[in-house]
């Protein structure tokens, strides 16, 4: 039992300790009891609050040394807990951020925490909690509740393989992606979003291809640079992406087609709800954005499949859209490995790289001497080998598919999509 005496910074640590120490079967009877003592005075809360952010910074900073980036932990309170803990995490993420200047952290580093919206609002950390509870409507014992839930399923993650350099330490060698996000992207974002919000499947349908168009160019052009001895990243990186139920294997089996069209490789953490993506920085921008649009397409064509009834009356069931998807994804993959085999024969041949403005940022690229090939060979290898060197133990996993009228109209579905690109397999 905590004395009114003791230290909060103490008070804190032995409360998450407990917590921490907790077999399954009790955890909510000590949690119960750690909160309470926690919220028992009011007159102590913004002490409490003051030490439970300095204790969390500290948590934390211990998971991006163990792997973790800001979009994992998030993703893993919404797994695992509720909405309160989601927001939690973020301002959680918010206050550790503080330490860090801008140059400590790499472009997809300060991507996730825009994206997130981690910032931090509150006026000092005395009165986090306060104001947190006043947003949420929450008493003192249900958020202390909440911080510590988040706390131990925080503690309890094991270290996964690093895809980035963590804030404030060098960058490794391998994927350290530019500052700033490339050009090109901004064009091909836009084209995505008016695709995603057009009400007209045509213009849907022109939009992305007109966007997918982009990412393979810039790509061939990236591949160039790089071998011309420019100021381009020249080892291959990573990125994670969230892959989250229902259907989580026909979601994978997208994402890997779209990784294998723009030359990068995929592994599934099925217990963790996200896939590594391995490839180069520009590629890797392509599949993210691209993956993104066509899961948005996919959902709507399976959703409004899915309204309509079987051919025999009855309804459709989740193995009918378990296999639309997986159907939509099998053919996604056909079309983008056309799509990039024509944009690399054209290059090769050396026909214009970009329609509009020549070669990357309106620069005309020509091949090095022994052409574009070898040099996209040679990337290829690149990746495969970090893939070996990441993750040296993998294996395959397929995916069923049981209800055949879902994998016809997946398919077809497929060929209203918008897009041109390989072929792959999951792994884990």
């Amino acid at each position: 039992m905590a004395s009114t005496d003791q230290p909060v910074d103490e008070l804190v640590a032995e409360a998450v300790g407990r917590v921490l120490a907790a077999p399954a079967g009790g955890l909510e009877f000590v949690v119960d009891g750690a909160a309470s003592g926690l919220a028992a005075s009011v007159e102590r809360w913004p002490a409490v609050s003051r030490a439970l952010l300095a204790f969390a910074e500290r948590s934390v900073g211990r998971c991006w040394a163990a792997g973790w980036r800001p979009a994992d932990l998030v993703r893993v309170a919404r797994r695992e807990l509720g909405p309160v803990q989601v927001a939690l995490a973020v301002d959680l993420i918010a206050a550790e951020s503080r330490r860090h200047p801008a140059a400590a952290l790499d472009r997809r580093w300060r991507e996730q925490l825009r994206e997130l919206e981690a910032e931090q609002w509150w006026p000092s950390d005395e009165a986090f909690l306060g104001e947190f509870a006043s947003r949420h409507r929450l008493d003192r014992f249900a958020l202390a509740t909440a911080a510590l839930e988040l706390l131990r399923v925080w503690a309890l993650l094991p270290p996964v393989t690093p895809v980035g350099s963590v804030p404030g330490q060098s960058a490794p060698r391998a994927g350290a992606p530019r500052a700033d996000e490339p050009r090109m992207l901004g064009r091909i974002r836009a084209l995505l979003a008016k695709a995603e919000s057009t009400d007209f499947p045509d213009e849907a349908e022109a939009l992305t291809a007109k966007a997918q168009e982009l990412m393979a160019r810039h790509s061939i052009d990236e591949a160039l640079l790089s071998a011309s001895g420019g100021p381009s990243a020249d080892d291959p990186g990573a990125i994670r992406i969230g892959v989250d139920n229902p259907y989580e294997g026909p979601k994978t089996m997208l994402l890997d087609a779209v990784a294998a069209a723009n030359r990068c490789r995929v592994v599934w953490a099925k217990e963790f709800g996200f896939c590594t993506v391995i490839g180069f920085d520009a590629d890797l921008d392509a599949v993210e954005l691209l993956y993104t649009s066509l899961l948005v397409q996919a959902t709507a064509a399976m959703h409004r499949a899915g309204s309509r009834k079987h051919k025999d009356g009855a309804a459709r069931t989740k193995a009918f859209r378990q296999s639309f998807l997986v159907a939509y994804a099998a053919r996604i993959r056909e079309r983008l490995a056309d799509a990039t085999e024509r944009a690399t024969e054209d290059a090769a041949a050396g026909r214009p790289v970009h329609g509009e403005d020549g070669g990357a940022d309106g620069v005309r690229l020509p091949a090095p001497g022994g052409g574009l090939l070898p040099v996209l060979a040679a990337r290829a290898e690149a990746v495969e080998d970090a893939v070996g060197r990441m993750f040296p133990k993998l294996v395959s996993q397929r995916v069923r598919v049981s209800d055949g009228e879902g994998w016809v109209e997946g398919r077809a579905a497929a060929d209203r999509a918008s897009l041109h690109r390989g072929s792959g397999r999951i792994e884990r």
